[in-house]
């Protein structure tokens, strides 16, 4: 063989094994983080009343179903990319699905399966809200028409008022979860040291209902200091402010339940460092997140 074509061929080898070099930190990656979905992420995106992802809406009535009240499902129509988390959210003292129905489609369209319910009585305490949101988590997963759309092992739960209150009732009853995020929650127990589930805990400045200092913050700084947690105090706000769209809530229970369902690290950043913004009063934290 020829000088030449010695080295013309030790330049493909070499072009070859360059490649196979750089491709392998994307398989590594992609390896890393399987529950990964949908596209890098910005401060846009977050904040934006719609993510990339088409959604469709299915009722569930309360008669179809034991240990709730029936509900709103909110889906993304793609498959294309596998299986989605889940979660379900509920609403607060006397309040309807139809208080906190924004966040079906504004979490569903970042990647999520969401069920806004209806509770047994309008006037359930804490703890049966807790036991529904479980109840139709197993009903989501089980029995729905979203069931084959989710990951049963990635679920979380959220709610306001009350349903806040529920939410960790429904952590600490079920420590599988990934991921909680009490909506200026009301609860008269105000130990949570057992909660094994990352929490967000979002508390509203001027809420005269469930006042930060007698539950949104005592329910933080009970939580396990080797926890995953973070405390959100909503600028001006009131008790009632998870009632209706609001961008800060929705970007930082997006960042939450990315980071904890989908293990996606890529949205970190709009957790730790300490975020800082007008609408934002106080923030607490145990940045970095495990």
């Amino acid at each position: 063989m020829s000088l030449s074509a010695t080295l013309s061929r030790r330049a493909v080898v070499a072009a070859a094994a360059l490649a196979l070099v750089s491709a392998s930190p994307v398989t590594a990656q992609a390896a890393d983080n399987p529950y990964e979905r949908g596209p890098a992420p910005t401060t846009a995106s977050i904040e934006a009343t719609r993510g990339p992802y088409a959604v469709a809406q299915t009722t569930v009535s309360a008669a179809s179903v034991r240990g709730f009240g029936g509900g709103t499902i909110t889906y993304p129509t793609s498959t294309a990319d596998g299986t989605f988390g889940a979660v379900a959210i509920a609403p607060g003292y006397t309040a309807s699905q139809s208080s906190i129905s924004w966040l079906g489609p504004r979490l569903a369209s970042q990647g999520f399966v969401v069920f806004t319910i209806d509770t047994l009585s309008r006037y359930d305490q804490p703890a049966s809200r807790g036991d529904q949101l479980l109840a139709a988590l197993d009903y989501l997963t089980t029995s729905s028409s979203a069931r084959s759309r989710i990951d049963a092992t990635r679920l979380g739960v959220m709610g306001h008022s009350m349903g806040g209150g529920g939410t960790l009732e429904a952590a600490k009853d079920r420590p599988s979860l990934q991921a909680a995020i009490p909506l200026t929650p009301w609860n008269t127990t105000k130990n949570w040291s057992t909660v094994q589930v990352p929490t967000l805990v979002i508390g509203a400045q001027n809420d005269t209902v469930a006042s930060v200092t007698q539950h949104s913050e005592p329910f933080y700084e009970s939580l396990p200091a080797t926890l995953d947690k973070a405390y959100l105090e909503l600028a001006g706000a009131s008790h009632y402010a998870p009632n209706s769209p609001n961008t800060t809530i929705a970007k930082f229970s997006i960042s939450w339940l990315k980071r904890f369902i989908d293990n996606d690290t890529r949205y970190e950043q709009f957790l730790c460092p300490t975020p800082r913004a007008t609408t934002i009063s106080e923030y607490r934290d145990t940045c970095s997140y495990s």
